[in-house]
């Protein structure tokens, strides 16, 4: 029997500046900007809210009539969650209001891993979840580009690294060209849900020595001793969109898909 769907919100931070990708949350897929497919990913999960945080007017002006709240946010923000602290305290949203933080560069996030993240939040008494997917090959486990996380039996996040994460000694000593069979080697998919009342907790915490070596924001929850609930994926995570190549790989994707 299925479990019920929890009512969640989803929070999406939109922040257009891109060192990498100048402005592409607002580049087509399809002839639909990149964030108003994501937008309607969150529409189909079937959120009680679904608002974008945005930085700019132009990410709003595609936005309009889309059918999601808009909420106008600093620039200057450090990270996502820091962005979606100001849309919490903007909304006043319930400290235990759940709420799914997906990526303004994840226009094909399945709906089943959007409801899946904040099932593992409701299910769980930490006040912050993700999920992960297993690594299949051991190019991914060495690409530092692929986030690795390990956890314990209680299904909590002990780390994450951009390093093989876990280390197999014995296998790795006598050879690294193939995976090592028996390891639950995992890579990290970037949605999270948080308690909204956690929100504000994060964005006032300083960051850590490991966040900062790391470059990955989610170390400063664990530094700082809070907890973080991890849950298999139920479905694949496409890539998200970084690169212009990402963007012509993301474009064929479609394409493929709608030639079936």
């Amino acid at each position: 029997m299925s479990l019920a769907l929890p009512s969640f919100i989803v929070a999406i931070p939109a922040r257009y500046g891109s060192t990498r990708l100048p402005g592409k949350l607002l580049r087509e897929l399809g002839g639909i900007p990149m964030v108003v497919r994501v937008a309607q990913r969150a529409l189909r999960a079937g959120a009680d809210q679904v608002v974008v945080a945005v930085d700019d007017p132009r990410l709003a002006d595609a936005l309009n009539g889309q059918g999601v709240d808009i909420c106008m946010t600093r620039s200057d923000h450090a990270s996502g969650s820091d962005r979606l602290a100001e849309c919490a305290a903007h909304y006043g949203w319930s400290d235990d209001r759940i709420v799914v933080n997906l990526q303004g560069d994840e226009p094909f996030a399945p709906v089943a891993g959007i409801r899946a993240v904040a099932l593992a939040l409701a299910q769980s008494d930490a006040p912050m979840a993700t999920l992960a997917a297993p690594i299949m090959d051991i190019e991914e486990l060495f690409d530092p580009h692929v986030v690795k996380l390990v956890r314990a039996n209680n299904g909590r996040a002990l780390y994450f690294s951009r390093a093989p994460l876990p280390w197999a000694r014995d296998a790795f000593a006598a050879a690294r060209d193939t995976l090592p069979t028996g390891i639950p080697f995992l890579r990290h998919i970037g949605i999270y849900a948080y308690r909204a009342g956690f929100l504000g907790r994060y964005a006032s915490l300083q960051r850590t020595p490991l966040e900062q070596a790391e470059s990955l924001e989610q170390l400063r929850v664990l530094e700082h001793g809070y907890s973080i609930a991890v849950q298999l994926t139920p479905e694949p995570f496409p890539p998200g969109i970084d690169t212009p190549r990402d963007l012509e790989r993301a474009e064929q994707w479609l394409q493929a898909q709608s030639d079936k």
